[in-house]
């Protein structure tokens, strides 16, 4: 059964970087796109950053220069590199893969959590 498994969350300093990974496992992960989603308490899922099949980008507003989202097809992986850290990004980061030839098979890792505090 395909899994998609997060991790590089952790507690980081406002201004600070983290860098998050996501692995696939049993997906045909280059014909995928990926994306990284976060969710706060209370507040809405949110699509932070996207990357598709032929490796063109998206970003939420508020994330814009700060956030890098990459993929490596051969380690199966997805990279979210986050700088300049702020409050603000605090939340449960969800990885997130959608077949690009039937949308409706989309997979969802379990998150990440990342706090941005002093």
């Amino acid at each position: 059964q395909a899994q998609l498994v997060e991790s590089g969350g952790g507690l980081v300093q406002p201004g600070g970087s983290l860098r998050l990974s996501c692995t696939a496992s049993e997906i045909t992960f280059s014909r995928y796109s990926m994306y990284w989603y976060r969710q706060a308490p209370g507040k809405e899922r949110e699509l932070v950053a996207e990357i598709d099949s032929s490796g063109t980008t998206n970003y939420a507003g508020s994330v814009k220069g700060r956030f890098a989202i990459s993929r490596d097809n051969e380690k199966r992986t997805v990279h979210l590199q986050m700088n300049s850290l702020k409050p603000e990004d605090t939340a449960v980061y969800i990885c997130n893969a959608v077949y690009e030839d039937a949308r409706l098979l989309r997979y969802w890792g379990k998150g990440t959590l990342v706090t941005v505090s002093s």
